[in-house]
């Protein structure tokens, strides 16, 4: 292995996909992790009948295949939530939600390492600009796990980055004059920005803090646009604001379990299980909450959030997509107009317009001023919400990174700048 080479790689651990990135001259910034690609779905499933584990698009593909098991996605939701310092239900044993991270960013750790045909002992994570909104103390928390996890699983020298600086420092290699650029990265659990002057001359300077002119961000990503329109179109047809006898609506605990990535396997619990029973002797609407009897009984909630995960993605450039659900009831199937995911996000897409606004003004930076808004993170591609964002800077040049790419190129930048 050449001396020459870097030391040190850039992580982006993401709550949807993950992506490891190493400058070598001449090859691509983004190591291949799973069939050639440089994604690797942050996705583990235990296979219970063979009892073997799974990452990625394979986790994916032994799930949906029928495998019994435990599937668990946005794994990077855990951080700053109390469920962290929990654990869940695997083989008939207890696994800390801890470990269940290690296992995943180990994983990311050994597939790096095997491509780059060395080992990594420094990295450059990246962070939201908030892990948890308002609470400063949660949010160190959150950083702090993280870099204990990554120790745990090899690393010696651990520092962070905010993501959308990586996007940046990425973006920057592209350009051939000065530019004062808004960063848009909307991943699969927070919405970040960071508003920063960029250019070639820029670029050679150790030292960018002067460039930064200021970042925000909020907990609002892909996995809540998911939420939003599950719980709207889909969670009505298992009962959702359905009616007691009584003329009450129907508790909705179970089903917000069900529309959240890292929760849907409390649904599946002794507990949960006997309050639906509760709910389901003093219900008036019965074919729905027979629907999700089924669904729970078949521990099918993520086959179901994965149908309204590609229905949102459908939904970025049709008008209208079709859910066939013929595993809640045969011949099944429903129907969503764009209009419908607009109006059940709607309120998502103002508190990320608000966030934006705030910042400008924190900034004292004048909307004219600003040359480019550049989206990245795979959420950014929800239309209303791209829209939205580029109506606050209405004369600004709006560019389209690589989506899932960005973030962990740009720290791989970073990482080369600080372990040489």
């Amino acid at each position: 292995m050449s001396p020459s080479l870097p030391r040190a790689c850039g992580i982006d651990f993401g709550t949807s996909n993950s992506t490891v990135g190493w400058l070598q001259p001449g090859m691509p910034t983004l190591l291949p992790l799973e069939d050639e690609k440089p994604t690797l779905p942050s996705a583990v499933f235990f296979n219970a009948d063979e009892e073997t584990t799974h990452f990625g698009r394979e986790a994916l593909l032994e799930y949906l295949e029928g495998y019994e098991g435990r599937l668990m996605r946005a794994l990077k939701s855990l951080l700053g939530s109390s469920l962290i310092d929990g654990s869940t239900e695997v083989g008939g044993r207890a696994l800390p939600f801890k470990d269940l991270l290690a296992s995943f960013i180990g994983e990311l750790k050994m597939r790096a390492e095997f491509q780059a045909g060395r080992r990594f002992e420094q990295a450059v994570f990246g962070r939201p600009v908030h892990f948890v909104d308002d609470n400063r103390a949660a949010d160190q928390r959150a950083q702090d796990t993280l870099e204990a996890i990554a120790r745990q699983v090899g690393f010696k020298d651990v520092s962070f980055q905010f993501e959308p600086i990586g996007a940046a420092l990425h973006y920057e290699a592209s350009l051939s004059s000065e530019e004062l650029v808004l960063i848009a990265d909307i991943g699969g659990g927070t919405a970040d920005f960071s508003l920063v002057r960029l250019s070639p001359e820029r670029a050679k300077h150790a030292d960018r803090a002067g460039d930064l002119l200021g970042n925000a961000g909020l907990h609002v990503g892909g996995t809540d646009f998911d939420r939003a329109l599950s719980l709207e179109c889909v969670m009505p047809l298992l009962g959702y604001k359905g009616l007691m006898k009584s003329g009450a609506e129907i508790p909705s605990s179970l089903f917000f379990q069900l529309a959240t990535w890292h929760t849907i396997n409390s649904a599946y619990t002794r507990q949960a299980f006997a309050d639906f029973q509760n709910i389901y002797r003093d219900a008036a609407a019965r074919r729905e909450l027979d629907r999700l009897a089924r669904l729970i009984g078949q521990r099918e909630g993520h086959w179901l959030a994965l149908q309204v995960e590609q229905a949102k993605i459908d939904l970025s450039t049709e008008a209208c997509t079709r859910l066939h659900l013929d595993r809640l009831e045969p011949g099944l199937f429903h129907d969503i107009a764009f209009d419908a995911f607009a109006l059940a996000t709607r309120s998502l897409v103002e508190r990320v317009a608000a966030t934006v606004s705030a910042l400008l003004d924190q900034a004292g930076v004048v909307r004219e001023q600003v040359d480019t808004v550049y989206f990245t993170g795979g959420a950014s591609g929800v239309p209303q919400l791209r829209a939205r964002i580029a109506a606050e800077l209405p004369q600004a040049r709006n560019v389209e990174g690589d989506l899932f790419g960005s973030i962990g190129a740009g720290l791989a930048v970073e990482a080369a700048r600080r372990y040489g």
